[in-house]
């Protein structure tokens, strides 16, 4: 059993609200986790894709009335988004017995219309929480490697061997494409859309060219846009926006475009291990692409993740921008010998960042000058996780 950095947090998010919404792809252990919290509070588990317990619902207010002094869990709820408003009057009924907070545990993948819904009905009664695969500080230093080639999918980084894992990745594609994008009620070819993700893996942290994919494709670039945003609400793919600002510079305005498991850049580019990995072309996007989200993941909610490139060649891999609008600027290396180039410095020129680093695959932490430091991808989430 591996620890979850979120726990705390649901905790924490369980003694202010009535209701929390903890969101993320299929398979990322969202209930695994919640279990694990509601057997710490004797909650009811419900499963809104048995039979069993959707029957239970048949009269849902009641039900859900006589087990008002309990944690109760509701797992798959975008299965029956009706719900949503009878909780809302459940909430502020119980508010009325002084039964203020902790009240409902809402677990499902992040759907447009799940957020439309449950943001309407439960405006100020809600928190939302995102589950990702497993990061660095949850694995270890130790597990890397394996985590950068199996991604963080609990069952593909814990498989048994390379094979087990990569058949894992290859069939939760398949089933994700043919069944739970349809289950959320998009009609969409599953060929075309394999062929649409298989080519944001191929061009990994790329500038997105939403003409050129659908000329790839052959549809028009509305359709690519239509097919980017699903990815991006099912927590698969993340755009990370340009930095904007008032410096008068010729600045990239298009988002850069990344799978957010790095396991399923190399299941969908037929790369089984990490031998065949470090001969593959992707070879660089997909350290960059790892670092980056295990980078965000630590940060959650509390930095905003940029990155900067203007025509002039001065680029920054990540920016992350506190609340307090400090900037600290990330470069990532995928080599022994770390050393930033021109396009950094200049950047860094441009934008002043507090804090400067270069993230590769060594172990040891080394200064090298002008206030930039080279250090391992642990310590740099442990520094993020640890930053207030």
């Amino acid at each position: 059993m591996i620890d979850r950095l979120l726990t705390s947090r649901i905790w924490e998010s369980l003694k202010y609200f009535p209701a929390v919404a903890l969101l993320g792809p299929r398979q990322v252990g969202k209930t695994t986790l919640a279990l694990g919290i509601g057997e710490a509070e004797k909650a009811l588990y419900l499963d809104l894709e048995s039979e069993r317990d959707r029957a239970k619902l048949a009269l849902a207010e009641d039900y859900l009335w006589e087990n008002r002094r309990r944690l109760v869990i509701l797992d798959e709820v975008h299965r029956l988004p009706g719900l949503f408003p009878l909780l809302r009057g459940l909430i502020d009924r119980m508010r009325r017995e002084n039964l203020i907070s902790g009240r409902y545990l809402l677990l499902g993948s992040a759907s447009p219309d799940l957020l439309k819904q449950s943001g309407e009905s439960l405006a100020g009664r809600i928190a939302y929480l995102e589950l990702s695969p497993f990061g660095i500080l949850e694995t270890g230093s130790e597990s890397e490697n394996t985590l950068w080639v199996r991604g963080g999918y609990p069952e593909s980084f814990l498989a048994s061997d390379e094979g087990r894992s990569f058949t894992w990745r290859e069939q939760f594609i398949r089933t994700y494409l043919e069944r739970d994008i349809p289950q959320f009620g998009y009609r969409i070819s599953a060929e075309m859309l394999r062929r649409f993700w298989g080519m944001l893996a191929y061009n990994q942290g790329g500038i997105l060219n939403a003409s050129q994919l659908g000329r790839n494709l052959g549809v028009d670039v509305k359709t690519v846009v239509g097919y980017l945003d699903l990815l991006v609400d099912l927590f698969l793919v993340r755009r990370l926006l340009p930095w904007h600002t008032n410096l008068k510079k010729r600045l990239v305005r298009s988002p850069k475009v990344y799978l957010r498991d790095s396991g399923l850049v190399h299941a969908l580019l037929r790369i089984e291990d990490r031998e065949n990995l470090l001969g593959h072309p992707v070879v660089g996007a997909s350290y960059e692409g790892f670092v980056i989200e295990s980078l965000l993941e630590v940060a959650g909610d509390r930095a905003q993740g940029f990155f900067y490139r203007t025509a002039g060649g001065a680029e920054i891999d990540l920016l992350l921008q506190w609340a307090d609008q400090t900037l600290w600027a990330v470069e990532v290396k995928r080599s022994l010998t770390p050393r930033p180039e021109r396009g950094f410095y200049s950047a860094c020129e441009d934008l002043s960042p507090a804090r400067k680093f270069i993230v590769y695959p060594g172990e040891e932490r080394i200064p090298l000058g002008q206030g930039i430091t080279a250090l391992p991808l642990r310590d740099l989430a442990q520094e993020i996780y640890q930053f207030s």
